[in-house]
């Protein structure tokens, strides 16, 4: 693919058709800056994702440690009833 546009460019350049080039030239820049989004773009979804995900394992942390303590709670205070 490199070989073919390597091509068109040097025919154009040695055809003497200087604003034909200067018009290729402006769409592979264009070409290479749509590319370059598209990577950033994938790279913030990807980003955020793992963010999610990362959440989503401090939420569940979160919720069986709270479980755990309203279990301590109970048996505290079965406990505590018993000894009065």
């Amino acid at each position: 693919m490199i070989k073919f546009f390597r091509k068109i460019r040097q025919n154009l350049l040695s055809e003497g058709k200087t604003g034909k080039y200067l018009k290729y030239a402006i769409g592979e820049i264009l070409l290479v800056i749509i590319g370059i989004l598209i990577a950033l773009q994938i790279n913030n979804w990807n980003d955020i994702r793992i963010e999610r995900k990362e959440l989503n394992i401090a939420l569940h942390a979160m919720i069986e440690e709270l479980n755990e303590n309203l279990q301590f709670l109970e048996t505290e205070k079965k406990t505590s009833k018993k000894s009065y």
